[in-house]
């Protein structure tokens, strides 16, 4: 389930789609797969599956589009 009762909000999908478009926005739209994960480590505690998860979310929302290892924004 995407949206439920947790207490822990860092760890639900909206939470981190919306930092990880923020790290896109601060990176003028493009960055390395790996760049970015380890950018969203520092900031929140998330393992390599959340975050996998996270970016195939924005993916299916046509929010972001990768292209060899590159994430990219789409609008």
């Amino acid at each position: 389930m995407i949206v439920s009762q947790d207490n822990n909000p860092q760890r639900e999908l909206y939470y981190l789609g919306a930092q990880v478009i923020d790290l896109l926005n601060r990176s003028k739209g493009a960055l390395d797969f790996f760049d970015t994960f380890q950018n969203l480590k520092e900031k929140e505690d998330i393992s390599m599956n959340l975050f996998v998860l996270t970016i195939d979310w924005l993916y299916l929302l046509g929010i972001v589009d990768s292209k060899e290892g590159v994430i990219e924004k789409c609008f």
